[in-house]
């Protein structure tokens, strides 16, 4: 693999593998996930960074993710991936001055009104690229706390080499988000899971991680891979968002304040990922609901998983985020999940090697919003500036506030990750203005359902329900059924 830039697994480093390899298999060795040693992220001049000023999306995204991807996919071939993935007629991408130098980046104009379209259609296109090349097929186990499932099902829909497992908290994500996998049919075969999102993922992990289950099932240990955001291909995409919003409205080496709505970090940990590139990022605001476990991390520097509480920014419904082991080993720690020896999660969030808490702090700041906030900040934003935000770029807004104090002198963009037209109800009774619902919703709406169910109970414990063996093995008894070649 000279030559091209290789990547390890977070619990086991021995493990160096390509992009292409990180990408089919989805979890690295040891219930890992792939990352990029620190010293190896790409560095872009300063030149280059302003050589992106009026370039189009696809056109910045050339110019973050060849210098990762070089070696592997040709540059002629790689622009093409990228035209699809982000022509703009498809996945507009807005922003907004909304006060001083404070702006707002709409990353829901895609077909699923949800940012994760943007990490999903890269992910998907680059999936099948290598597929093809190799003659193979994949089956991607997606979990989904909202946006992700409907994202990345929408991204694989009608893929030829690929089918599409989805597995989505019963009860817990609006009936939009729901219909966006449920309508799709075809490759796609959404569960709904007697659980929350963190067992929905836990559910994931465990069949990511089980060899023996996929070889047996369909001949090959490697089939099932991933799209959620512990995969490599829905993590480096995320990067290209703070360099597209610096191309619009930075000026050369100006700093650049960035707050994000944050779940399971995926787009937190882009973020650092650009600021490591080189864009002159000052801080990383690292926005939460009441799941407060990384803000108190930050404050203590003790990691303490509490049950999932429910909050109006549910896709961000998520107590213990997958890419804070990302976070945690860029600077220098390391965090891993014990599990017993059927590979189902113990205790989740175990440091047996503290991350550089002084650089690590110097650069995020993490604000948690409450439940009563995200009505609140709602109002506040439309009455003041005439902009409707949706409740996950309530807390994006309310955290980069916090930290700001109240002024708006220093260039800020806060991510809105959904259009408010996914969230009716709740936006309305704090505006009292009824958003559009987005056209792709509307007629979803209509469509006839398919869902299968995992009926099971979940474990209970002092800390809240766990994924248990009853789940594990019907999830894999239905999958059999459904997917046997």
């Amino acid at each position: 693999m000279s030559g091209k830039i290789t990547y390890y697994s977070t619990n086991d480093k021995t493990e160096r593998v390509s992009f292409e390899t990180a990408l089919l298999k989805g979890m690295g060795s040891n219930y890992g996930l792939y990352m990029i040693p620190r010293q190896e992220i790409p560095k872009l001049s300063r030149k280059e960074i302003v050589g992106m000023k009026g370039a189009s999306y696809a056109e910045i995204a050339f110019k973050v993710l060849n210098p990762f991807l070089k070696a592997e996919i040709p540059a002629d071939q790689l622009t093409v991936l990228l035209n699809e993935a982000y022509d703009e007629k498809v996945i507009p991408t807005g922003i907004q001055r909304v006060a001083g130098a404070v702006y707002i980046m709409w990353l829901s104009g895609g077909p699923t009104y949800s940012f994760k379209d943007y990490a999903a259609r890269f992910f998907g296109r680059t999936l099948d690229y290598f597929l093809k090349k190799r003659n193979l097929k994949k089956t991607v186990v997606v979990a989904t706390s909202g946006d992700t499932g409907g994202a990345v099902a929408d991204a694989l829909h009608g893929l030829g080499n690929v089918e599409n497992v989805v597995f989505f908290p019963r009860g817990a994500v609006s009936s939009g988000q729901r219909r966006q996998m449920t309508t799709l049919g075809g490759n796609v075969y959404a569960f709904e899971v007697n659980g929350d999102f963190d067992l929905c993922q836990a559910l994931a992990k465990n069949l990511l991680g089980d060899k023996e289950f996929a070889k047996e099932l369909f001949g090959d240990p490697d089939r099932l891979t991933s799209a959620n955001s512990i995969s490599l291909g829905r993590l480096l995409p995320q990067a290209v968002y703070p360099f597209y919003t610096y191309s619009r409205v930075g000026e050369e080496g100006e700093p650049m304040i960035v707050s994000i709505p944050s779940g399971n970090f995926g787009d937190m940990m882009g973020t650092v990922i650009a600021k490591e590139m080189g864009l002159p990022v000052s801080k990383i605001i690292c926005g939460v609901n009441e799941n407060t476990e990384f803000p108190e991390f930050l404050k203590t520097g003790r990691y303490s998983v509490k049950p999932t509480k429910s909050s109006p920014s549910s896709a961000m419904m998520v107590s213990h985020p997958s890419n804070l082991a990302r976070l945690i080993d860029f600077y220098g720690g390391h965090m891993f999940d014990k599990r017993d020896k059927t590979g189902r999660v113990t205790r989740e969030g175990v440091i047996d090697r503290m991350p550089n808490f002084e650089s690590m702090r110097m650069d995020i700041a993490s604000f948690a919003v409450n439940n009563k906030e995200h009505e609140d900040t709602i109002k506040q934003v439309y009455e003041k500036y005439g902009v409707l935000l949706d409740p996950h770029g309530a807390v994006g807004w309310k955290a980069l506030e916090r930290y700001l104090g109240g002024r708006d002198d220093q260039l800020a963009v806060v991510y809105e990750t959904a259009d408010p037209g996914k969230f009716p109800q709740f936006v309305k009774k704090a505006t009292g203005i009824e958003p559009a619902i987005p056209a792709g919703i509307q007629k979803q709406a209509k469509l006839k359902e398919r869902i299968f169910s995992i009926e099971s109970k979940p474990c209970q414990t002092k800390s809240g329900i766990r994924l248990s063996s009853q789940q594990i093995e019907e999830a894999k008894a239905k999958i059999k059924q459904l997917l046997s070649p």
